[in-house]
C-alpha cells in the first residue's frame, strides 16, 4: 500500500523558514516520481517540485528561489526546505506520488497524495 505522511508544517512569522518532510512507503523512489503542492483557501492547487525516479529535481516557477527540494532515498523520505517565509506561501502542503513517471518536468497528474500539512506565515 501506498502511503504519503507529510509533517514539519507549523506556524511562522514572515521572514522565517520551515522544512517539511514527506515520508513514503510502499514504493521506492527509484520506480515513483514524488512532488511537493500547496493549496490555499479559495485558490488552485500550486505545484511547487518534484524529484523524477529519485534522481533528477524540477521546480516549477512556483516553486523556485526560495525553496528547496531534496530526498533521502535511503530513508523514502523527501524534503521541502521553505526560506524567507511570506504571509502569501500559507497554505497546506501536500507530497504526492506517480508510479513509474520518467518525464523531464513533473507530472501533471498523480496517483497517491499524503493528508497535508498546514503552513502559516504571520505578518
Amino acid at each position: 500500500e501506498v502511503r504519503l505522511v507529510e509533517s514539519g508544517g507549523g506556524l511562522v512569522q514572515a521572514g522565517g523558514s520551515l522544512r517539511l518532510s514527506c515520508a513514503a512507503s510502499g514504493f521506492t523512489f527509484d520506480e515513483y516520481t514524488v512532488g511537493w503542492f500547496r493549496q490555499a483557501p479559495g485558490k488552485e492547487r500550486e505545484d511547487l517540485s518534484c524529484i523524477v525516479l529519485g534522481k533528477r529535481i524540477y521546480y516549477t516557477d512556483s516553486g523556485k528561489g526560495r525553496f528547496t527540494f531534496s530526498s533521502d532515498n535511503a530513508r523514502n523520505t523527501v524534503y521541502l526546505q521553505m526560506n524567507s517565509l511570506r504571509p502569501e506561501d500559507t497554505a497546506v502542503y501536500y507530497c504526492a506520488a506517480e508510479p513509474y513517471y520518467a518525464g523531464t518536468s513533473c507530472p501533471i497528474e498523480y496517483d497517491y497524495w499524503g493528508q497535508g500539512t498546514q503552513v502559516t506565515v504571520s505578518s
